[in-house]
C-alpha cells in the first residue's frame, strides 16, 4: 500500500501510498505499520503535529541532539512545499549532503527522516499546511538547527520569511555534529 524510494542520502525515503479517489474526493492511509516494521524503519512515534505557513516561509533547518534526537515523518495535507534534509551524521556517506523533495497534497506522498539529518521546507503554495511525526517527546534543551541557507540548497525564493529563530542558527560549517553513523 506504501512504496518506499530511495533518496540520494541513506536511509532516509519518500513514500508514496495508494491514493483512493471517487467522486466524494480521496482517502490516503499515511502510516502501515507493518510496511514500515518490515523495512526495518521506526514504528513508535510519540508526537503529531502541524504547522501552516504562507508562501514564501522558510522553516529549518531543524533537528533534536542526542539522546533526544529523532525519527521524523512529514508530509503536506495542503498545498506544496520544497522539502530539504541534510545528513549531520559523522561517517555517513552522504555526510553533508541534501536532497530535496517536493510534498504536497495533491501527490499525498511523505518523507521518512532517520535520525540525525536536519529538516526544513520552504512553502510554494499560497498555504502549506505540513504534518509531522515524531520519534520522540519535543525537548527544548535538545532542540537545534543549522542555518537555512548555509546547505549549498538554491532556494526557489529571493526575500523568504523566516522566523528570528531560524535566523540565529549556526552554519553548517560551524556545526559540531553530535551525530554518527
Amino acid at each position: 500500500m506504501i512504496e518506499l524510494k530511495k533518496t540520494k542520502l541513506t536511509g532516509c525515503f519518500e513514500m508514496q501510498p495508494k491514493v483512493f479517489s471517487d467522486s466524494r474526493g480521496s482517502f490516503v492511509k499515511v502510516f502501515h505499520e507493518k510496511t514500515y516494521a518490515d523495512n526495518g524503519l521506526e514504528t513508535n512515534f510519540t508526537e503529531e503535529y502541524y504547522s501552516v505557513s504562507k508562501k514564501n516561509v522558510i522553516r529549518g533547518m531543524h533537528f533534536q541532539v542526542p539522546p533526544m534526537d529523532h525519527v521524523k515523518v512529514v508530509y503536506c495535507v495542503e498545498g506544496s512545499v520544497m522539502d530539504v534534509i541534510v545528513d549531520l551524521r559523522s561517517g555517513s556517506p552522504t555526510y553533508g549532503q541534501s536532497a530535496i523533495i517536493e510534498l504536497s497534497a495533491s501527490k499525498a506522498n511523505s518523507l521518512y527522516i532517520p535520525k540525525g539529518m536536519a529538516h526544513g521546507f520552504c512553502s510554494i503554495s499560497d498555504q502549506a499546511i505540513m504534518v509531522y511525526k515524531v520519534s520522540t517527546m519535543y525537548a527544548p534543551n535538545h532542540d537545534a538547527g543549522i542555518h537555512w541557507n548555509s546547505v549549498g540548497v538554491q532556494w526557489p525564493i529571493g526575500d523568504p520569511i523566516i522566523s528570528a529563530r531560524d535566523h540565529s542558527f549556526l552554519t553548517f560549517q560551524d556545526f559540531v555534529s553530535p551525530f554518527y553513523l
